[in-house]
């Protein structure tokens, strides 16, 4: 019962639900298929169209993801579509030449057995006729159905001419029970303001051919499954020469006109035909849904159309599930499985997937029970529906230029409420098949999005989050940064990866959150340059954040050195409020850099992808491609421009995985020196540069990977100056910070008593130069006054602490105001950190740090 031709199913839905909830049902459903029509007549128009459809439109706007489990679930709904319209037939047939239940041989027209193997042979030879139409070719099946349509367009006449022309009669119904038929009467009273009167209101029963009660929800279903053709155009792109042009005309015509028919037919039954008989109360509409043919003025063009109609909409499926079926193999989204489904014919009709489509409605005519599929279907279809309304949708709030529909008469809002409709109506009809339905789509968006090849067809997911990033970059505001709502937002400056995988993974750890770019230098002139050789490289370097599993952008530039490249990667990189606020450089020294790319765990399984187009490193003799001076000219640059500074060394010979994943106690340490060990004089906890230190230090600690460690901050102390009174303000101050860490006392009087024996000059003469300089860019005698011997001395005591920690944080002076001071201050910085192991050197000029809520 469930897919009737469109006359047969107006009056099983008046006779159970009145004239009123009729209206209501016909509206609703016309509802949500007319704002569905807008979107896909809005697709359509896009662009040209290819074989598949809705999959098609969906999987070309949302994606290959959302593509191929709708398409999927699409090409499933249309085979049992197909399998319903079979059975429907098959019904129809018995109905008019089954032999009555209870005798052994038929009379006159009743000659066909009726049992479930013979109804089932009944529905195999049908569906085989409507199989060989499909495989002949979409030619031969635009031409049957262009007849089928003629035969119910006189049909149609023929019917409403009979509600005027047929003079009031009785009509016979038969009626199945346990022991076999019972006979009851209807009536045909011709137009009655009293019969109509009757069937305004709704008296849901138990429907005869099924047994079950009928509600709402179950006649809506019925009703929708008789609705659900207005993709059959659409699925039929590929075989139509101008679907951009035919698929929305085609489509509303189709839509207003059976909307149009099916309030016509329910007014004119409910006017003309009675809502209780006489003998025993049966219902014409309720018990005999085949009664046109009773009151037509020529009955066997009815049972005709009834027949051709039925037949024509299950070829429609059939030819509409082979097309989908054949763009998701020719898509490649299930690999090998749908392989077969490609073969075509010499004129390149699908006959491989018109076979398999085939073999499978086959399957589902096992069932035998119209109700067992008719809210599975009608659930898919809504879900189809409600995905090509989500594709038009994004595609509307994308504002991509480029989506420029011919088709204007949709907006956002026709979108969304067909979205609402389909997802109501769904769970309205079977809570249950819905929420499977919907739980079968997640899977196979999951199977996809992980084991589908990459496509090139472009994702709206990625339109959409540009649009959202940009309203929300415009959003942020850098006049409303506050102190508490700080994170670090990271520049890694990279000459080579090959040298750099694990300071690359090492500062994702440290970015919180935060920003993250690499940053790289090309020295090359574009000027002498026929192309930008930036580009070819680009790919290369996503590949490498793709595999190293970095939420990092990349960001490359030329220039004529590299400390001009740097310059212009701090003025140009991020967008609005997310902007470096950090840059980290790797240590200057004359180490040959070692490749730990191939020794990253990234690359273990997969050594022949280690290469990703970057050069080999630079050997040990090779000169370096910039020199000591412009090296701490960068740090300058930073500092001028008031960005943090974290100078890395030996962070390649850091083994996170070992370091934080070894089962033997303690659990690795993180050492944080927040003292200037190069400034003796001004051994100060509590400044700027000092508490940014601590920060980076809770920072890393904070991260998923170095939960385990704990932090050990040092405390240097001289003699004389109550070292139990800064170890408790140290404390409080770290409380205040809700830093947890172990705080360690470090006497450096016989460190200190080196420094004081080294300086020249009369008394209190360095320290007031400094205290003068305090509040300035630079040190300018610093660096002249700490000897190589104290500074091997501090080295010394940093490396005497154990256990060895996983890394060390330590104090970054500023560079010296002389530009000859430079190497220098950078030969000092390599004793001080020489064999400490991995060891991040940090200054910081901005406060990060907060105590308010």
């Amino acid at each position: 019962w469930a897919r009737r031709p469109l006359p047969s199913s107006a009056g099983f839905v008046v006779g159970h639900a009145g004239l009123y909830q009729a209206l209501a049902m016909f509206a609703v459903a016309y509802f949500i298929i007319g704002m569905t029509v807008l979107s896909v007549c809005a697709i359509a128009t896009n662009g040209a169209l290819d074989a598949g459809g809705a999959y098609y439109m969906i999987s070309r706007a949302l994606g290959p993801e959302f593509g191929g489990s709708i398409g999927i679930m699409f090409w499933g709904g249309n085979v049992c579509g197909s399998a319903l319209y079979v059975l429907g037939l098959v019904e129809a047939v018995v109905d008019s030449f089954g032999i009555p239940p209870g005798q052994e041989a038929g009379t006159g027209v009743h000659v066909l057995p009726q049992s479930y193997w013979y109804e089932l042979l009944y529905g195999t030879v049908l569906l085989a006729l409507g199989g060989v139409v499909c495989l002949v070719g979409a030619s031969i099946y635009a031409k049957a159905t262009f007849l089928i349509f003629l035969i119910v367009a006189a049909v149609l006449g023929t019917i409403l001419v009979s509600f005027f022309a047929t003079r009031p009669l009785k009509v016979p119904i038969r009626l199945p029970n346990s022991n076999g038929t019972e006979t009851d009467n209807g009536f045909f009273t011709g137009f009655s303001l009293n019969t109509l009167r009757d069937n305004l209101g709704g008296k849901y029963e138990v429907d005869y051919t099924t047994g079950q009660m009928m509600s709402f929800s179950s006649v809506f279903a019925v009703m929708f499954n008789g609705c659900t053709g207005i993709m059959a155009g659409s699925n039929m792109s590929g075989d139509l020469k101008r679907p951009s042009y035919s698929i929305p005309r085609g489509t509303i015509s189709a839509v207003l006109f059976t909307y149009l028919v099916y309030n016509l037919l329910a007014f004119l039954m409910c006017a003309t035909c009675n809502s209780v008989s006489v003998s025993r109360g049966g219902i014409l509409l309720q018990k005999d849904y085949g009664f046109l043919r009773d009151i037509s003025i020529f009955p066997p063009l009815v049972t005709v159309g009834i027949y051709a109609a039925t037949l024509s909409a299950a070829m429609s499926n059939l030819i509409g599930a082979s097309r989908i079926l054949y763009a998701l193999a020719r898509d490649d989204l299930f690999g090998r499985a749908l392989a077969l489904a490609k073969k075509t014919s010499a004129s390149g009709n699908p006959v491989m997937a018109v076979i398999l489509s085939w073999l499978v409605v086959q399957v589902v005519l096992f069932s035998g029970k119209l109700n067992t599929i008719a809210s599975v279907v009608t659930i898919f279809f809504l879900l189809v529906y409600a995905t090509v309304n989500l594709a038009c949708l994004a595609l509307e709030w994308a504002s991509a230029p480029n989506f420029r529909p011919t088709f204007r008469y949709f907006t956002w809002h026709t979108c969304l409420l067909g979205i609402a409709g389909c997802c109501v109506m769904m769970f309205l009809i079977s809570p249950v098949s819905a929420s499977a339905s919907l739980g079968f789509l997640l899977l196979l968006l999951l199977a996809l999005h992980y084991l589908s090849p990459s496509s090139t067809w472009g994702y709206i997911s990625q339109a959409l989050i540009f649009h959202q990033v940009r309203k929300y970059l415009l959003m942020l505001d850098v006049r409303k940064d506050h102190v508490k709502f700080w994170r670090p937002q990271m520049l890694l400056m990279v000459q080579n990866p090959r040298g750099s995988a694990r300071l690359i993974d090492f500062v994702n750890d440290l970015k919180k959150s935060g920003l993250y770019v690499l940053g790289h230098v090309e020295l090359q002139d574009l000027d002498m340059l026929p192309s930008d050789p930036l580009q070819p490289q680009q790919d290369s370097w996503l590949s490498l954040v793709d595999k190293l599993n970095v939420k990092a952008f990349v960001s490359l530039t030329l220039a004529p050195s590299v400390r001009h490249g740097v310059r212009q990667l701090l003025f140009t990189s991020g967008l609005g409020g997310m902007r470096p606020n950090t840059l980290v450089l790797g240590f200057y020294d004359d180490e040959a850099p070692q490749d730990g790319l191939a020794r990253h765990p990234a690359f273990t399984s997969a050594r022949e992808e280690v290469p990703l187009g970057f050069p080999p490193l630079r050997a040990a003799t090779t000169p370096k491609l910039l020199s000591a001076r412009e090296y701490v000219g960068i740090v300058a640059d930073a500092l001028k421009m008031l960005r943090n500074v974290l100078l890395a060394r030996q962070l390649e010979s850091l083994d996170k995985a070992w370091e934080l994943r070894r089962a033997a106690s303690p659990p690795p340490t993180i050492h944080v020196w927040p003292v200037n060990l190069l400034r003796p004089d001004s051994a100060r906890y509590a400044d700027t540069c000092s508490l940014f230190l601590l920060q980076m230090a809770c920072v890393l600690n904070m991260a998923r990977a170095w939960r385990r460690a704990r932090l050990r901050l040092f405390l240097c102390v001289e003699a004389g100056t109550m070292p139990h009174a800064q170890e408790e303000k140290l404390r409080q101050l770290l409380k205040d910070l809700r830093i947890q860490a172990q705080i360690q006392l470090v006497p450096w009087d016989a460190i200190t008593r080196l420094h004081w024996q080294t300086c020249q000059g009369p008394s209190g003469g360095p320290a007031e130069e400094e205290e003068e300089e305090e509040g300035v860019v630079n040190f300018p005698t610093n660096t002249t006054q700490v000897s190589d011997e104290y500074v091997r001395a501090a080295n010394k005591l940093v490396l005497e602490q154990s256990p060895a920690p996983a890394v060390r944080f330590l104090y970054l002076p500023r560079p010296p105001a002389d530009t000859s001071l430079y190497p220098l201050y950078l030969h000092q910085l390599e004793l001080l950190t020489r064999g400490l192991g991995p060891t991040v050197l940090v200054h910081g000029v901005s406060a990060v740090t907060s105590t308010q809520l």
